[in-house]
């Protein structure tokens, strides 16, 4: 057994577990806000009962999310001592801020808002869930922060061999987190809105609940067309940094060994041979790849040969002679398209539910809500595979350009030790999602119309039952 391999696997299932929550938060608490807003500004008891009903399903979810959240420390603690040390100083300072500052503020406007209807000010209570919003998009901030050093390394300089912080401002004004914060925002808006939609969908199609889940539909659908173009368009801006910053990421995930012609071409399908070096059956887009790098039809691009070789003059000295500086380009070449399809179908799926409510047909048209139901895995499947695409065509770097995976690795931790904990907490994850299933599917049946949780004990007057 390969202890490298063992705990990248074990990192990226507790990564990809745990990212399946932080979106859905991030977007669910967000359209939560709007929803509350609708209700102070229209002040209809509707919007009141949306904000309630899915704001109890955004606190499941949020919940769920922090346990995953700290089992993803400690594997990362357990496994990574090495890139620890080398880039603990950098990560100290936004980590600390999240820690302090954008999950403390989630923490405690959570509480006021879950006790404070009927006690709060309409305004002051609304006040209280858009600064747990704010709360949960810092926190995505300041973990991107973090992310975007291991992509581009900045304001940093080299002390004993560890990277120390030296410049904060060029750490927060990073290019790579420019371009991945909006990506990462856009994509929660898409999985908060096609959340919801999904569930409505499904009591449209039971005929339950008629009004409230129209309403649910309809600033979901909304919500979900903006999320899926922007997330197209950070995507797009995300996709030509990557040309200039890492390259052989780029021709990784459109397979591409030798230069390309210019202009260049989409590949939109190919039967790829690593061992050769060369694809099959493929089929190109004309013009399309030149545009996606360039923003125009023409432009040519690095082959995964060339890059090789210009890695190798510049990076040998740092990490070693006879480095493969090549990563799973099938794994890269097809997480790629995943994301883009997916998020394709978002596009569309939106598009065609504003046809339809323009239309007046959007409750009674049993095909389209039929489409919702397995559209509610879209978002987490373009997510994950956005992530798989981000991360595995870096490797082999753990820190681009500086530190590689199997220098980051705890020296001291056995391959064995590393399965048997990546077994637990895979048990542990089964469990979780179980009951997160069972909570969510329980609030839905419940209704709109049912008292939910802690929210439904604290809307009544705590003295009445002593006499007070």
């Amino acid at each position: 057994m390969d202890a490298v391999l063992l705990a990248r696997t074990q990192f990226a299932a507790t990564t990809i577990f745990h990212f399946f929550f932080v979106p859905l938060s991030i977007g669910l608490v967000f359209m939560v806000a709007l929803m509350e807003t609708l209700y102070v500004v229209k002040k209809k008891e509707v919007y009141k009962k949306m904000a309630k009903f899915w704001g109890h399903l955004f606190l499941i979810n949020f919940a769920v999310g922090v346990v995953t959240g700290i089992i993803q420390e400690f594997q990362f603690g357990m496994n990574w001592s090495d890139y620890s040390r080398f880039v603990g100083d950098v990560f100290g300072a936004p980590l600390a801020i999240e820690a302090l500052l954008a999950f403390f503020m989630e923490s405690t406007f959570i509480g006021l808002w879950i006790f404070g209807w009927d006690r709060l000010s309409k305004k002051v209570h609304l006040a209280c869930i858009w600064l747990v919003s704010l709360g949960t998009i810092l926190s995505g901030f300041w973990i991107l922060t973090a992310n975007s050093f291991m992509q581009v390394p900045v304001g940093f300089e080299m002390n004993n061999g560890r990277a120390e912080m030296n410049d904060f401002f060029a750490l927060i004004t990073n290019g790579q987190l420019l371009v991945e914060f909006p990506h990462v925002l856009t994509g929660a808006l898409c999985t908060a809105a096609f959340f919801i939609a999904g569930v409505s969908a499904i009591n449209l199609l039971k005929k339950k609940h008629i009004e409230f889940y129209k309403k649910s539909m309809k600033l979901a659908i909304i919500i979900g067309l903006i999320g899926s173009i922007g997330t197209a368009l950070s995507g797009h801006s995300q996709a030509q940094y990557l040309v200039k910053t890492q390259p052989m990421k780029m021709a990784a995930a459109e397979g591409i060994w030798e230069d390309s012609q210019d202009p260049a071409p989409w590949s939109a399908f190919a039967i790829i041979n690593t061992e050769k070096h060369e694809n099959k059956f493929e089929i190109n887009i004309p013009y399309a790849m030149s545009f996606l790098a360039y923003s125009k039809f023409e432009g040519s691009l690095k082959g995964i040969e060339t890059l090789q070789k210009e890695y190798t003059d510049k990076y040998d000295s740092v990490v070693g002679e006879g480095t493969n500086y090549i990563p799973p380009v099938k794994t890269t070449y097809w997480s790629f398209r995943l994301m883009i399809g997916f998020g394709l179908a978002m596009i569309l799926l939106s598009f065609s539910g504003l046809y339809l409510w323009r239309k007046g047909k959007l409750e009674n048209s049993n095909l389209f809500l039929k489409l919702l139901l397995p559209a509610i895995l879209f978002p987490f499947l373009a997510n994950t595979a956005g992530w798989i695409m981000t991360e595995v065509g870096r490797q082999p770097w753990t820190v681009f350009g500086l530190m590689t995976t199997a220098d980051s690795i705890s020296p001291n931790v056995s391959a064995g030790m590393i399965l048997f904990s990546t077994i637990m907490y895979l048990l542990v994850f089964t469990v979780l999602l179980g009951v997160m299933v069972y909570l969510m599917v329980r609030e839905i049946k419940k209704g709109p119309d049912v008292g939910h949780g802690v929210m439904a004990k604290v809307t009544t007057d705590p003295f009445k039952k002593v006499g007070a």
